[in-house]
């Protein structure tokens, strides 16, 4: 918005920008306190070149190698299952063909069709505003709707190519960052696929908090306001038209002011049932309370930022535990929405790859549990209760002990979801990519009552990770200029 000539003020609720992405510095640590996986560079590069930047002019990126590691339950006579994924494509087919023959020209096609995908999706799809179905009357995605699989599951879609399980798992994972099992993702996000495993995984040095700050400092050459610690309260609606918002400032015990802001176009990046629900007079919401409800959501988490006052050895940058009952944990998310049995889980170890993270001689880890939305009962004596049992998984794999020698923890869950970004039902990901919300089937990124009330996030299109995310924030403005501008 601002480099199309508008002065544009941000306001923000937290102390520092970042949202969901900030970063916590305690102890000599310092973490990512969401986002960890850096995929599809390209769409970086892109954010970047938009202001005839680079990403190289913010951070340096480096290619993990394994990409990560997954740990899978134990086999025949107790045998360990343990999974590193090469970065290399070639070392990757013959992992592939190790464990099914056959299976290495299998994902040479899987892949071509994935790249396909990755094509239309990203530079195409990803770039519509979902406000009419027009916008998809395109020949060549007409033409190529059934290369799109977007009829097909994702489940399907893997089980046509390969049998084993492990390779099936393997390749259903990147879907969990869309938000819903397998079976109800379209294959067209088979072009995640293609994301991990062709353009790989990264890693910028300093943490995923560098993208943030690149961001900021992109914004404010061009003149971009910052309004930190200011909490959105009201947006002010006169005769169907947005007139600005007022915002109450206050931190560490000092007295809170309200303070207005006039604007000609509103954008909301905060949580949409939030500013529909609580900012907005009833006339003016778009969605009901019962629409919300019927919502797919993506999981919650249950994260713990931990710090170790010792050095950990051959543990990888990211190791997903697999060791447990995929099927089983997917239904306690999705379908029964409960607090799982036995979880899968997610382990990050930024310190192997960068060591600002952490004091010299430490390890700063990151462990991630997906849990249910809307979860009741979100408890110290839970969280602690999962800790341990995560715990004790991660050292019996790893073969160390590590519980000794924590000297930092800082747990984060659905209640903090809710308390620190108004989180719909506890959220972290936004609405899950299911075939009914996809594209124009999502809440609409232009208000349907507000004419210059805009949303931008997860929650709207393209949908939710932090590539969809940038991106949505350029359509957003383009509709924007496109209609006031």
């Amino acid at each position: 918005m601002a480099k199309a000539g508008w002065a544009v003020t941000v306001l923000e609720k937290q102390s520092s920008p970042g949202g969901r992405a900030r970063q916590l510095k305690e102890a000599g640590f310092v973490f990512d306190m969401g986002p960890s996986w850096y995929w599809m560079p390209d769409v970086f590069e892109r954010f970047f070149n938009c202001f005839g930047k680079k990403v190289s002019d913010y951070y340096t990126l480096d290619r993990l190698d394994p990409s990560y590691r997954v740990y899978w339950p134990k086999g025949p006579g107790g045998s360990e299952a343990v999974m590193n994924i090469p970065a290399d494509y070639n070392e990757l087919k013959q992992l592939f063909e190790s464990i099914e023959p056959g299976s290495a020209a299998k994902l040479d096609s899987f892949m071509k069709e994935a790249l396909y995908k990755y094509e239309v999706g990203i530079n195409k799809l990803v770039h519509k505003p979902g406000q009419s179905y027009a916008e998809f009357l395109n020949w060549d995605l007409v033409k190529g709707v059934f290369k799109l699989d977007v009829f097909t599951s994702m489940k399907k879609h893997i089980s046509k190519h390969f049998k084993n399980p492990r390779l099936q798992q393997l390749l259903e994972f990147p879907v969990l960052f869309l938000g819903a099992l397998p079976e109800d993702t379209p294959a067209l996000y088979s072009l995640m696929n293609y994301a991990d495993i062709k353009l790989g995984t990264w890693y910028p040095q300093g943490g995923m908090y560098k993208i943030v700050e690149g961001m900021c400092s992109v914004a404010e050459e061009l003149g971009v306001q910052f309004v930190f610690n200011s909490n959105v309260n009201e947006i002010q609606v006169e005769q169907g038209k947005a007139k600005g918002v007022t915002a109450v400032t206050g931190v560490n015990g000092q007295p809170e002011t309200v303070t207005s802001y006039a604007a000609d176009v509103v954008i909301g990046a905060a949580d949409y049932h939030f500013i529909e629900t609580n900012l907005l007079p009833q006339k003016y919401r778009s969605y009901s309370e019962e629409y919300w409800n019927k919502r797919v959501m993506a999981p919650s988490c249950l994260l713990y930022y931990v710090g170790l006052n010792k050095k950990l050895e051959g543990v990888l940058h990211h190791t997903l535990f697999f060791d447990s009952d995929f099927e089983i944990h997917g239904k306690e998310i999705y379908t029964s929405k409960q607090w799982p049995t036995d979880p899968l889980f997610y382990v990050c170890t930024p310190s192997v790859t960068d060591e600002t993270v952490a004091p010299p001689g430490h390890e700063n880890m990151f462990f991630l549990i997906p849990v249910a939305t809307g979860l009741k009962g979100d408890t110290k004596i839970l969280r602690e209760a999962y800790f341990e049992k995560i715990l004790e998984r991660f050292e019996k794999y790893s073969g160390q002990s590590i519980r000794e020698s924590i000297i930092f923890k800082k747990t984060y869950s659905v209640s903090n979801f809710v308390n620190d970004y108004n989180s719909f039902k506890g959220n972290a990901y936004g609405l899950a990519n299911t075939l009914m919300q996809t594209a124009n089937l999502k809440p609409a990124c232009r208000s349907i009552k507000i004419k210059n009330l805009f949303y931008t996030g997860q929650l709207t299109v393209p949908g939710p990770g932090v590539p969809p995310s940038l991106i949505s924030g350029e359509v957003v403005a383009k509709e924007a200029t496109r209609h006031f501008g």
